[in-house]
């Protein structure tokens, strides 16, 4: 059992979405719900970028700067976050947003959505094409998380929190689109609910588990293989940089209750490192 430790200050209401980012050597994450993206330097401190609204999901893009999921839809930005073009919507319906994203290895970016009362079914799970068009991938989903492609490209890795469980679903490398949802591992609900996740690059899958204080390893058969714990019960994300786990946290709706340091971001030394993070090809 590892113990992960604070690499920050508390630096976000609602922490999520962590991607390690290699052209900048840095830590990004998104403080949701405030609209921010939060840059972590190598000595932990943070600097804002203040983007409204919802930012709930961040990724690289091949051509430089960022791509940015937002409340109902999508903004390109240049390396300072300066927006590059319009926003591209993706629904409309005020009830909804997203909430966590991801790439795939031909570069087309995904991200999921949630009811603000959380109702059940009210979720679909999008994704932007290169040529910026927006297409639903899987519908009558609840919380949308953790999405994530196995090595092989032919498979990927997907949380409906609600559900309990960490599928694998197939994918189809030419037309974007998952199917044969199957179980790789159920999580009792006395351990939290899968929140986000990473992949190491031996395959292992790296669970934020939401309410129960700790990140949860599987090896591919759905095999649990290690536990981080952390001092804190909303944990939402992680991924990898370097050898190194960064895991974000969350101090939302806990009031008087938050832990102190709920909202900061941790890191646990692994032995292992990440698997590749894609960019955004437009």
């Amino acid at each position: 059992m590892t113990t992960a430790k604070p690499v920050t200050e508390v630096c976000t209401e609602h922490g999520e979405g962590p991607f390690w980012d290699t052209a900048r050597d840095r830590l990004l994450v998104v403080d949701m719900l405030n609209g921010a993206v939060v840059a972590v330097a190598a000595t932990g401190e943070t600097h804002r970028y203040e983007v409204g609204g919802v930012a709930a999901a961040v990724r690289a893009r091949q051509t430089g700067g960022y791509v940015v999921a937002t409340e109902r839809g999508f903004q390109r930005y240049d390396a300072d976050f300066v927006p590059d073009g319009a926003g591209i919507a993706a629904f409309t319906d005020p009830a909804i947003r997203m909430n966590d994203g991801g790439c795939d290895p031909q570069g087309r970016f995904y991200c999921g959505t949630m009811a603000y009362a959380q109702t059940p079914g009210a979720g679909t799970l999008y994704r932007l094409d290169t040529d910026l068009s927006v297409h639903p991938v899987l519908t009558g989903v609840t919380i949308s998380n953790g999405l994530q492609w196995a090595a092989d490209g032919r498979h990927a890795y997907y949380n409906d929190t609600p559900t309990g469980r960490v599928s694998r679903y197939d994918f189809d490398p030419e037309t974007g689109t998952l199917t044969g949802r199957r179980t790789l591992a159920t999580i009792a609900a006395d351990q939290g609910a899968p929140d986000g996740m990473a992949l190491d690059a031996e395959g292992g899958i790296w669970v934020a588990l939401w309410g129960g204080g700790a990140v949860h390893r599987y090896d591919p058969d759905g095999t649990l293989t290690e536990r981080i714990d952390l001092p804190v019960r909303q944990v939402t994300a992680c991924t990898f940089g370097g050898r190194r786990l960064f895991i974000t946290t969350s101090r939302d709706g806990l009031g008087d209750d938050a832990e102190p340091l709920a909202g900061a971001v941790f890191a646990a030394d692994t032995g292992v490192g990440g698997a590749v993070q894609h960019a955004f090809a437009a």
